[in-house]
Formats: C-alpha cells, structure tokens, sequence
C-alpha cells in the first residue's frame, strides 16, 4: 500500500489483506536502517485475525521516498501524521528497538491517538557505541554486520528461520543493505544517540503497554540496570529481596517476581524506588533517590531489569 506524508510517498505492508478502515489498525515501527520486512510474520497474522495493519518503511527507508528523519522527536511527529493521512482517529501502536523510541516519544506526544503499545527489544535510551556509530556514518558494510551479530543471540547465528530458506542474519543484513548505508543506517543510529527523553516520556504512558525484551541482547542491553540493581553500594536490592541469580540475598522484603504484574504502571515503581517511606513511613526501604544514593537515570535503568524479572 502507498500513500503520501507530508509530500512524499510512503510504502506500508497490510500484512497480504487489503486494507479495512473499519478495522482496528496496529502500525509497526522498524528498527534502525530496516524495513516492513521486519515484521512480515506478525503483520499477516493480525491481519488475518481481524485487524487492519501497516507495517511501515520510515521515510528514505526501503519502498519510501524522501530523506530519513533525523531525530526521534521528528519520527513521532510523523507518526501521528500518518495515523491522520490514513484516516484514523487513533492505532495501536508496535515498535522493535529504536521503533520502540519512537511509538514512546509518539504516545506521550499524543496519548488520545495510541490505544495500545507493544515494545519489542526496546530501552528508555539507546546511545551507540561510538565505533559503530562511526562505521555507519562512513557507510561501511561492517556496521550492519556487527548490529546482525550483536542483533541474534546463538540461536539466530544458527539459524532455524519460521520461514523454510531464510536465515535471521542474512536476511536482516539484507534490508540494511537495501539503501545507502549512511543515509539510513547512519541516520538512524545518530539519531538514536541523541535522544535523551526517553525515560520522562515513558512516565506519561498511562495505556496498556507490552513490554518484551532480552537478557542477551547487546543492541539494547539491560545488564546495566542489573548491574545497578546488584551493586551493593548502589540499587542493593539484594539486601532485602531474593532475586534470579542473585547470591547471599536478604527476606526483610518479597522476592522480585512478577515485576510487571506487581507494577503495571512504571511511575509507581519508580516512586518506589525513589523513596518508599512517602506510601509507607515504617518501610525498611531506604529512600535511594531522595537521599541521593542513585540518580534518577540510574533508577530507570534499574527498572528496566526489573521489568524482566
């Protein structure tokens, strides 16, 4: 399907079904320097299963016109253009890696247009390694073959694709390298490097909102927050809670499971965290953030591990 945003034509897949406007709509969101082709799985499903979907190719991206937009702000901005272009009053909204910076940055721009939000791979920030982020910008082919790598844990690196013939890493290597690696790849890695709004726009997130990530994965890692969260001279959470893989851990608080069902909404957990006596004065809980103990990026980073638990 084609159509045209803000002067430019745009191409989105509908999952091999024509297009309903009186279905329910799911936009997905590609990651850096990628295409629709990331989600040829998921878009035929739901729309074979009731849903209208558009998988997008962002803007100087694969089947699309114009130049790649070069902050996420930008992206979201233009993200809600699309869902008015198509004519819709509000979508569901899918993202894989920096697609999951911008659906953020778009539902907390314009939280009465976004239904639902899923995040696939997804952080609150996504800075670059600054050699990769070197090797796109010079439009070097290593830069899509170490994010391919770093992109697939063992299993991929083997292989055993859902579709007989196709292989994780050659066929992702292959959408990256559809267009020029700089103006795409580069742009988007950029892009992503400067977006620091990340965890406040995250807070304003008030709609349903699916969370799936990776403890291998090294695009967006969330070993960081674990890290924090084992540091005994930072997070100590192991002090008071039993936690997976955590050694010589303390009782005076429950064991951390089931995070997200605990703390469906982030802002609450982050209160938590930030001081625990305001909901309950007796609690053993040290204020970590108001006392200065961690930082409030530091806080988040510790959340998204605990999201995974």
């Amino acid at each position: 399907m084609k159509f045209k945003v803000n002067g430019h034509e745009i191409f989105a897949s509908t999952g091999g079904r024509p297009f309903d406007k009186n279905k329910p709509l799911i936009i997905f969101v590609h990651g850096s320097g990628l295409t629709h082709m990331t989600w040829v799985l998921q878009t035929r499903y739901f729309a074979f299963h009731g849903y209208s979907v558009l998988a997008l190719d962002m803007p100087g991206h694969g089947l699309s016109s114009g130049e790649s937009l070069k902050s996420i702000e930008d992206m979201a901005d233009w993200l809600s253009t699309v869902i008015d272009t198509v004519g819709y009053k509000e979508a569901s909204l899918v993202g894989h890696s920096q697609g999951c910076l911008v659906t953020v940055e778009c539902v907390s721009r314009y939280p009465d247009k976004i239904k639902t939000l899923s995040l696939m791979g997804g952080a609150g920030a996504i800075p670059m390694n600054p050699e990769l982020l070197s090797l796109a910008e010079n439009n070097d082919p290593k830069a899509v073959d170490l994010m391919m790598d770093w992109a697939h844990g063992p299993a991929g690196h083997f292989g055993g694709h859902p579709v007989p013939g196709l292989y994780h890493i050659n066929t992702g290597g292959m959408l990256a390298k559809s267009r020029s690696i700089k103006d795409t790849l580069g742009v988007d890695f950029r892009a992503c490097d400067n977006y620091k709004n990340g965890f406040e726009a995250a807070k304003k997130i008030k709609i349903p909102t699916l969370s799936i990530l990776a403890t291998d994965d090294k695009m967006c890692p969330i070993k960081e927050g674990k890290k924090l969260a084992f540091d005994r001279k930072k997070g100590n959470c192991l002090a008071c809670h039993q936690i997976e893989n955590g050694e010589l851990a303390g009782n005076n608080g429950p064991p951390l499971i089931a995070m997200g069902a605990r703390f469906p909404n982030r802002i609450d957990l982050f209160n938590q965290i930030w001081d625990a006596t305001k909901n309950n004065p007796n609690s053993f809980m040290p204020p970590f953030g108001k006392h200065g103990v961690i930082t409030k990026d530091e806080i988040n980073k510790i959340i998204e591990y605990l999201y995974t638990l």
